[in-house]
């Protein structure tokens, strides 16, 4: 079969001077074509918007994935017709066989490779950001480059003496100092650095000036045999120099997983000094979400040391994890308190449209995928339905998909009218979005900082910064200016 599957792709692209041999043995040598089939004008926008439309929202519009990636399944003309045309499910990634004609997605694979390339030869994800001055509707400011050198930096968090602790997806933990060292911290967990795994998110402990405690959530590792499997943990440590002692994992979500998607994770302490953790669901959109006897699909809260505090709304009910919090989550990558309410606001992946903003409240339930404002990714109904009751709706809907990521309130005084706003970071249109906010509600959105690259953290800084992490550019400080 897989043979057979080999021989029909290769006569694909054969027909449009994209083939390869295929030997006795069933294996494949070098394509036999050297250049890239040239589109035509006609067939270049066919491919763009396909890609827009069923690619771009977790890949980049710009393909910025792509450039410099590590392809697990091989990069040739025939693996990605492959992996488009059959998709990897425990990837996340969808068959588009139904969806796309053979024809289209051979001119897909032209269009990203050829994109591929180009990219590469404009030396992409180098962005040039020093000195330009950036205007919003209330203020000007200019970025400034803090940190270079690191390729996803997926969490910040600020120590008291200003140093900056920084997550590498990759699986690494550094500490970014004062005089501008970047020092790796011995001691993080092992992570599976495979599809949107690694390492995630830190948070320091409300006491951390007293007790040095930090909470890092990442993609746990499980060998089984033959099979690799992960879940979503949270490790608590004391930071002691540039090493982790007293490791202990507090949370790992249930049950591990082949899949490689949809992990969350973000960490809040709330003001009732509880943390809390979100987890995505793991790819299980039928099964995981609304099932409250798995972790996936869900916002938990814990003490902690990883205990379970008396109050969970789910503690006492038979065949329901007690840490959870609220369920029918899809993927929350974006996690902050807000100041002035008092209550944990998230953001969530939604599926191709639909990304949303929930103000979490205990016990709820916000509806994946039993309600939902997108479609699949291969173009197919998730669920005719918006609202449902016994659901909560949104705060806020993007449609189509931004992608949203790491998320902070604004506070104090450095940034004239955004006090009190929301800022989230944009994967797939490369923006920071600033969300107006009053009280719980949202008002308004401007975007800023557009095509700067995949926005996957925003942080406040102790002394009235806003920071934001990008990918393969660096930390860059927002600074306004007179």
């Amino acid at each position: 079969m897989v043979k057979f599957k080999q021989i029909t792709a290769a006569l694909l692209f054969s027909a449009m001077g994209l083939y390869s041999c295929i030997n006795s043995n069933g294996s494949k040598t070098a394509p036999v074509v050297a250049d890239e089939e040239v589109l035509s004008e006609e067939e270049a926008a066919i491919a763009k918007n396909n890609y827009i439309n069923y690619c771009g929202g977790c890949h980049g519009r710009e393909l910025q994935t792509f450039i410099n990636r590590n392809w697990q399944h091989g990069s040739s003309r025939e693996n990605l017709f492959e992996g488009i045309k059959h998709g990897y499910p425990n990837q996340g990634m969808p068959a588009f066989a139904s969806t796309l004609s053979d024809k289209e997605i051979i001119q897909l694979v032209t269009y990203i490779r050829q994109g591929i390339k180009n990219q590469e030869n404009n030396g992409a994800g180098q962005e040039q950001n020093s000195g330009k001055v950036y205007q919003s509707d209330e203020l000007s400011f200019r970025l400034d480059t803090v940190v270079t050198g690191l390729n996803i930096v997926w969490g910040m968090a600020f120590l008291p003496n200003g140093d900056m602790l920084l997550t590498e997806k990759s699986g690494k933990l550094y500490r970014f100092t004062q005089n501008k060292q970047l020092q790796q911290i011995e001691g993080a967990p092992e992570v599976l650095d495979q599809g949107q795994g690694g390492m995630l998110d830190v948070e320091l402990h409300p006491a951390f000036a007293q007790n040095n405690v930090i909470y890092l959530s990442y993609s746990a590792v499980k060998r089984d045999g033959g099979t690799t499997l992960s879940t979503t943990a949270v490790m608590r440590a004391r930071l002691e120099g540039n090493a982790l002692k007293d490791q202990k994992v507090i949370f790992e979500g249930q049950p591990w997983e082949r899949t490689r998607h949809h992990y969350g994770s973000r960490l809040e302490f709330g003001p009732d000094g509880f943390l809390y953790v979100t987890m995505g669901d793991r790819g299980g959109t039928k099964t995981n979400p609304q099932n409250l006897g798995v972790s996936a699909g869900k916002v938990h809260r814990i003490k902690e040391d990883g205990s379970i505090p008396a109050d969970n709304p789910f503690v006492n009910q038979r065949d329901a994890l007690p840490s959870i919090f609220t369920y029918g989550n899809r993927n929350p990558q974006g996690m902050a308190l807000n100041p002035d309410t008092k209550e944990i606001w998230i953001n969530e992946h939604g599926p191709k449209g639909g990304d949303e903003i929930n103000i979490i409240q205990k016990g709820h339930n916000y509806g994946w995928a039993i309600v939902t404002h997108g479609i699949d990714y291969n173009g197919s109904i998730i669920s005719d339905l918006k609202q449902k009751e016994g659901v909560t709706d949104p705060v806020k809907i993007w449609t189509p998909s931004i992608a949203p990521s790491g998320t902070a309130f604004v506070t104090g005084n450095r940034y004239k009218g955004w006090q009190g706003d929301a800022l989230v970071g944009s994967l797939s249109f490369r923006f920071l979005s600033r969300v107006k906010v009053d009280g719980n509600k949202v008002t308004g959105e401007e975007r800023l900082l557009q095509d700067i690259g995949r926005v996957r953290d925003v942080k406040m800084s102790p002394d009235g910064y806003i920071y934001i992490s990008v990918e393969k550019v660096g930390v860059l400080r927002l600074v306004p200016v007179n």
